[in-house]
Parts: C-alpha cells; sequence; structure tokens
C-alpha cells in the first residue's frame, strides 16, 4: 500500500475526495503549508475527474475500487523502494478473496476522510527515451536468476538516457510468489517502472474477471492506469478476461466495459496533441476473434481515432512483429495505426542450449534473438530499436548463408535475412563481393538458423543440458534472395543492408565458398 496521508476520520462510503499537492518537503503528508496542484486528473478506474483551483477532487467510489492519480507532465510520485510508483489508494474493506492460493490485499477497513495525492517537481523534456521488457516470465527462482544476469544486469549499463520503463506483462510465470523477487530484480535498474498485468500474473482462484489481478494489485497497483511524460500520454489495460466468458475455461483477450469507460473518460482529459501509448499484454488480433474479441478492440479504436499519433505495445507471443491497422481492421484514423508487438526478454521460456555464461540461449520461435527495446520519444513522435542481449546494438539482422555451393549449377539454396525489427514495408538489400545492391524478397517463412537448432536436440544420441527450443514458426521479418550461377570457384562475401521504418540503416555479412561438384560416377 503505498504512504499517502490519510486521516483516521471515516465518512459515508458512496464517495472519496482529497488533495493532489506538492509535496515540497517530500514526507508524503499534507501539510497547511503544501499547496494543492489544479487540473490534475484523478481517476476510480471508471470515471475521471480534474482537480479544481486548490488542487481538490471527488469522486464516487465503491468496494475493491483504486483510486489513482494520474501522473501529469513535470511531476513525479513518489516511488517505494522497488522504484515502483506509488499514485494509487485500493479500496477494498474486505480484501482479497482469502480462498486464493496467492495473497492478495488485507481488509482496508473504512474509507478514510481524505486520501491525498503527493506530486514532486521534474524536469521533463519532451525528448526522451523509455526501456520496454517483453515477458520476463520466470517460472523458478533459478529462471529469475538467468532474467537478472542475461538482462537486468546488462541493462543497468546500457540504460543511457532511459527515465522510465515497463514491463508488458507475465511478468512471472503462474507462480505468483515470485512476484516480488521479480520486483527485487527491478529495483536493480534504478528507473520508475510501471508494470502491466499478463495472462501468467493471474489468480487463477479467481471466479470472475474483476478478482483475477488480487495478488498483481498487492504488489504492482491497479492494473488499469494511466500517467504522463513529456508530450505523451501512457495508458496501461489489463486485457486479459479469466475466466473466458464464453464458456468459464481458459482467458481471453479483451476489455470489461468499465476498463473501456474509463479509457473513454481518461482521453477526454488528454490533448489531442499528445502522443497515445497503450500498453497491454495480448495483442489485437483482427484476424482470429478466438484470441480477442471483436466489440472490444473495435471501441478502443474509436477512442483513439481522433489523435492523429497513437502507438500501441503488446507482448504475449514470444514472437515479434510490427502489425499495421487500416480501415479493413476497423481502424478509421488519418493513418495506419502500429502495434509493435515486443520480443520478450524471457525469448523462448529460457530453452536451448546455455552460453559460456550458463544462460539459456532462448531465441524466440521466429528467429528474434531475445531482448528489449527502447523506445525515443521526440515531442510527440517515436522511433523503436531493438537490443539483442549479449550482442553489440548493431546486432539487428542474422544472416543465413550456406557454407558451400557447386560452381557453375544451379542451387536451389537461398540467402536469408532475418531483421529483427523489420515488416513488410522496410526494404532489405543484398550483393555479393561489392557488386550492385539488389532487392530482396519479402517471405514469411522459417528462420532455417532457429530451425537447426532445434532439430539438433532431436538427431542427439547424448542429451543436451536445458530445455529443447520450441517448434520453429513462421517470421514476419525473413527477406530471401538466390545465388547468381557463374560465381568463380574460392571465398565469396555477401552483405545485407536494410532501412527500418524510421530511416535507420543496419548490415550485416557472412561469408560463403564456391567449390567444384562432386560428380557420381
Amino acid at each position: 500500500m503505498p504512504c499517502l496521508f490519510v486521516s483516521a476520520m471515516a465518512f459515508a462510503q458512496t464517495s472519496v475526495s482529497g488533495y493532489v499537492y506538492e509535496d515540497s518537503n517530500k514526507n508524503q503528508k499534507k501539510e497547511n503549508r503544501e499547496k494543492g496542484i489544479e487540473g490534475v486528473a484523478v481517476s476510480n478506474g471508471v470515471q475521471v475527474v480534474v482537480t479544481d483551483k486548490n488542487g481538490r477532487y471527488s469522486l464516487p467510489i465503491q468496494e475493491n475500487q483504486t483510486v489513482f492519480v494520474i501522473k501529469p507532465s513535470g511531476y513525479m510520485t513518489p516511488v517505494n523502494n522497488n522504484n515502483l510508483p506509488q499514485y494509487y489508494y485500493q479500496y477494498k474493506p474486505k480484501g482479497s478473496p482469502a480462498y486464493f492460493k496467492y495473497k492478495g490485499t488485507a481488509p482496508t477497513g473504512e474509507l478514510p476522510k481524505e486520501i491525498n495525492f503527493a506530486l514532486n517537481k521534474q524536469n521533463e523534456s519532451k525528448n526522451f527515451d523509455i526501456l520496454v521488457f517483453g515477458d520476463p516470465q520466470p517460472y523458478t527462482e533459478k529462471e529469475l536468476d538467468y532474467f537478472r544476469r542475461g538482462i537486468v544486469n546488462e541493462v543497468k549499463n546500457t540504460k543511457k538516457n532511459a527515465v522510465l520503463g515497463i514491463s508488458l506483462g507475465d511478468l512471472v510465470g503462474d507462480n505468483l510468489s515470485l512476484q516480488k523477487p521479480y520486483a527485487d530484480v527491478m529495483k536493480e535498474i534504478g528507473l520508475p517502472w510501471y508494470n502491466v498485468m499478463g495472462n501468467h500474473d493471474m489468480n487463477y482462484d479467481a471466479k470472475e474477471d474483476l478478482f483475477s489481478d488480487e495478488t498483481f494489485e498487492f504488489n504492482f497497483g491497479p492494473a488499469n492506469y494511466s500517467f504522463n511524460y513529456g508530450n505523451v500520454h501512457f495508458i496501461i489495460l489489463d486485457d486479459i478476461l479469466y475466466p473466458d466468458p464464453r464458456d468459464g475455461k481458459g482467458y481471453w483477450g479483451g476489455f470489461r466495459e468499465d476498463q473501456l469507460t474509463f479509457v473513454e473518460n481518461d482521453l477526454k482529459q488528454v490533448d489531442k496533441n499528445k502522443l497515445v501509448v497503450v500498453s497491454f499484454h495480448i495483442p489485437l488480433d483482427h484476424k482470429n476473434e478466438d484470441n480477442f474479441r471483436d466489440a472490444d478492440r473495435q471501441k478502443l479504436f474509436d477512442f483513439l481515432t481522433p489523435f492523429q499519433n497513437v502507438l500501441i505495445l503488446s507482448a504475449h507471443t514470444h514472437i515479434q512483429q510490427q502489425i499495421f491497422y487500416g480501415k479493413q481492421a476497423g481502424w478509421n484514423g488519418s493513418k495506419d495505426l502500429h502495434e509493435y508487438n515486443v520480443g520478450t526478454t524471457c525469448g523462448d521460456w529460457y530453452s536451448g542450449t546455455p552460453d559460456e555464461a550458463g544462460l539459456p540461449t532462448s531465441t524466440m520461435r521466429d528467429g528474434t534473438s531475445k531482448g528489449y527495446s527502447f523506445i525515443s520519444f521526440t515531442d510527440n513522435q517515436y522511433k523503436v530499436r531493438y537490443k539483442t542481449a549479449g550482442k553489440p546494438e548493431d546486432y539487428q539482422i542474422k544472416l543465413y548463408v550456406p557454407d558451400v555451393i557447386p560452381f557453375l549449377s544451379k542451387t536451389s539454396a537461398k540467402i536469408l535475412a532475418n531483421f529483427f525489427m523489420g515488416s513488410k514495408k522496410d526494404k532489405v538489400e543484398y550483393r555479393i563481393d561489392n557488386g550492385g545492391w539488389e532487392a530482396m524478397e519479402y517471405d514469411e517463412t522459417i528462420d532455417p538458423n532457429f530451425a537447426l537448432s532445434v532439430f539438433k536436440w532431436d538427431t542427439t544420441q547424448t542429451l543436451f543440458p536445458g530445455r529443447r527450443p520450441s517448434n520453429p514458426e513462421m517470421s514476419k521479418h525473413i527477406w530471401t534472395a538466390g545465388f547468381p550461377k557463374k560465381l568463380a570457384l574460392g571465398k565469396h562475401k555477401v552483405e545485407v543492408r536494410a532501412t527500418d521504418m524510421y530511416g535507420n540503416p543496419f548490415s550485416a555479412s557472412e561469408e560463403f565458398e564456391v567449390k567444384e561438384p562432386i560428380i557420381i560416377p
């Protein structure tokens, strides 16, 4: 529970009020000399109101709602010892369901007379970076240690100008007792960190969706909230419906009505000139309603349509892809809506042979190396770059090139380039031996490097340490090209260059050899 000043006096539990104030001595207690801040949004997870000239707000309140301040630009909320922002008060007079396997919130009792939110001024440039993690998802303490050593220890040195971070759900893998240890690991990064609810962060004991995030809320705060930084408005949502309303089993991508009402009311307070970044776990799959409820996606689209600049962030799939929505998908904005389905920090669930440091290779099923992302904001525009864990920043393309091809003979062998951040909109070219650059052909296919890494597990006579990787999946960012028919005998070099959607150039190269074919007598 955040350290907020609350009076011992209680009143009728139908409304809540208090102040948003500048906490000049940073003791998180409102004192008479500390002034309220006008024009700050406060929400109960459904309605959104704005503080008056004295910094005062008032909202209706029901049991199991969370009251929270929506951080305005130029201010910061307090953070706790784990760098988790403290901006909310959970009103759970009876506490979380007692029969849950994993602990939730203890009974909060009667509603305080006032709930006040402390803010502190901070300098916020409109040009800033954030870190984005997909699915840390450790199932055990050993896997949490893989995450710490493979990702967090590196990020501490590569975070550079990042001002905050977001983890896009599946913070842990079903074992909710690991949520607090996960937070303990994350504090080492040293940045305010915002967390998204994932389907492996749920209380499976819940009989209705409203209570599926009780342990998450206890450890991290509300699963639906928003905040501002610079000229960007961030919205965080739990987009997992559990139990699945269709049959009471499993889960379904979508939103409850109260969540959609919150988004609608929240966006009414947001300047249309801002960039809106919406983060959740399950991607907005517009091709298969079995994965995401169509009506909910359409309502979200409708609420976002008035904004010129919108970015969607999701994870969940353990692949990486750039998705663009147009009118055919129900998006009616002035330009295509971009959803960046982020690659995961656990890669393919900590699978594969260990490296020299004892960390699983864990390449994703589409051939994307495990890693994390930076988003650079310039006013209301953005650029994304992906950082492969343990590799240089310019490692953005992995090539598949046969080691040897025959001389003066047709070959069906191909050159393949896996451009991790690529989409079919991007330009990828190749050349051999400093010849002319030629376009490669976009092809949704399996990454052969990853396929080989899987098949060696099936052909070994001695078991490898660790876990077999998952089977390959079609990649959304592979380009192919053939070999010229008359390459000279000897060594040759193939180079590939790619330009991403933001105009950034990347390159990679490999050598191969042309040999005389062996003639079968």
